[in-house]
């Protein structure tokens, strides 16, 4: 099956060559071409699928270490769906190459120092933004938001510190699928799975399309 998989399929990493992918499709995609639709489960098992930013596909230098990471208010409904249930899918899919990319796992909390490090990255209205923001609650109005950033601006100043209810996550694939537009819609897909987010090692199959 390994010459089945050679071009832009080469590769015994799943989360390295989505990271190669990611990598030409921000040369070629008009918009956010780190766009991913992540998926969470209520409580009763009822699913909320929201689009976000990918922020960072971490390649280690082992494939078990390989991870993706977005940020995002922990108090908002994705942040509690993913404390009661820490388990998220998504797919991230770019027009412009015809390729897409599905992945289930695990989800963590990225380290303070990382999430630190990203806030800071941040615009400073970006910042503010983070602490204005009652994400996914009940909002009087438009204007009522913006005098609450207009308040935190005032308090917090320049060099305002990351909220402690905003942070990072991270998410440990298990499954990984890489999918190629074909022709008469006869598309290339190869699944990769293993048995937790800590292998090394992946099973490999190519999929019907």
């Amino acid at each position: 099956m390994g010459s089945e998989r050679d071009g832009i399929f080469a590769g015994n990493d799943p989360v390295a060559i989505s990271a190669r992918w990611l990598e030409e499709a921000t040369a070629s995609e008009p918009e956010d071409p780190n766009a991913i639709a992540i998926a969470t489960v209520d409580e009763g098992g009822l699913p909320n699928v929201r689009m976000v930013l990918l922020k960072e596909i971490e390649v280690g230098a082992g494939s078990g270490d390989g991870a993706f990471v977005f940020y995002t208010n922990f108090e908002g409904t994705k942040g509690q769906e993913l404390a009661a249930n820490p388990k998220a899918a998504f797919v991230m899919h770019w027009k412009s190459l015809r390729r897409q990319v599905r992945v289930r796992g695990l989800v963590e909390r990225v380290s303070d120092e990382q999430a630190d490090a990203y806030y800071n990255s941040r615009s400073l209205q970006s910042r503010l933004g983070a602490w204005a923001s009652d994400q996914s609650r009940p909002l009087e109005s438009r204007s009522a938001l913006m005098a609450k950033v207009a308040r935190v601006t005032a308090t917090k100043g320049p060099m305002p510190a990351r909220p402690p209810h905003w942070g990072g996550f991270r998410i440990r694939p298990v499954e990984i699928e890489l999918w190629a537009d074909g022709a008469f819609r006869l598309h290339d897909r190869f699944r990769f799975t293993r048995p937790d987010c800590a292998a090394e090692n992946w099973d490999v199959a190519r999929l019907n399309p």
